[in-house]
C-alpha cells in the first residue's frame, strides 16, 4: 500500500541517488496507515465523499495541489542533479523524473511493468504529470528567473492550476452548453 501511495516518491529519489520519501519522512507511512484504517473501518466516509460535491471538490483540490507539488519538487531536484549533455540544460531527465513522480504508484510493484498503459493508454494522472513536468521544466529552463520575476512560483502556480482544473473537468466536465437555436449538423454516413 505504501508503494502505491508514494510510488513516485520512491522511484524518483532512487533515480537521483536520494533517500525515498517514505524512508525520509516518518509521517508519511503513519498518514497512509491512518488513511487506510479510516477507509477500511469507516466506509461511510466514502459515501459522504460521493454524495457531497463540496467535500469531493475540497478533497480533489487538496489531492491535486499535493500531487502538483510533488511533481514540481522532483522536477526541480532533477534539474539540479542531472547535468546538461547535448543542450545548455538537461532536457528529458527532469521531465521523466517529474512525470514519474506524479504517477509512479501506477507501476508498482515493478512486476506490473507497463501493463497500466498497455490497454487504455495514459490515464489522466499520468498525462497531467507529464504535461505539468514538461511545462514547469521548460518554462524555468527557457525563461528562468532572469527574464520572469518569481518564475519558480509562477510556474508552480500554473502547474497546480492545470492539475486542479483538469481533474475538475474530468469529474464534472466544463463544456459550455450549446445554444438551443443553433442547429447541430449531423455527420453524413460514408458509403
Amino acid at each position: 500500500m505504501v508503494f502505491a501511495c508514494t510510488g513516485g516518491g520512491i522511484l524518483v529519489p532512487i533515480f537521483l541517488n536520494k533517500v525515498p520519501v517514505p524512508l525520509a519522512m516518518d509521517a508519511y507511512p503513519i498518514a497512509i496507515a491512518c488513511s487506510f484504517f479510516l477507509h477500511y473501518f469507516f466506509p461511510i466516509l466514502r459515501e459522504v465523499l460521493q454524495k457531497s460535491p463540496i467535500v469531493d471538490a475540497s478533497f480533489t483540490f487538496l489531492y491535486e495541489v499535493t500531487r502538483a507539488s510533488v511533481v514540481v519538487k522532483f522536477t526541480g531536484i532533477a534539474r539540479e542533479v542531472i547535468p546538461a549533455s547535448d543542450f545548455s540544460f538537461p532536457v528529458f531527465g527532469p521531465i521523466f523524473c517529474g512525470a514519474i513522480s506524479g504517477c509512479g504508484g501506477a507501476f508498482l510493484p515493478l512486476n506490473k511493468g507497463l501493463d497500466p498503459i498497455k490497454s487504455k493508454g495514459l490515464a489522466s494522472p499520468m498525462f497531467t504529470a507529464l504535461v505539468g513536468a514538461t511545462f514547469y521544466h521548460l518554462f524555468l529552463s527557457l525563461y528562468g528567473e532572469e527574464n520572469v520575476m518569481q518564475a519558480n512560483r509562477k510556474a508552480h502556480f500554473a502547474t497546480v492550476l492545470y492539475f486542479v482544473l483538469n481533474n475538475y473537468n474530468n469529474k464534472w466536465g466544463f463544456n459550455a452548453p450549446r445554444p438551443k437555436d443553433v442547429p447541430v449538423e449531423k455527420k453524413k454516413k460514408l458509403k
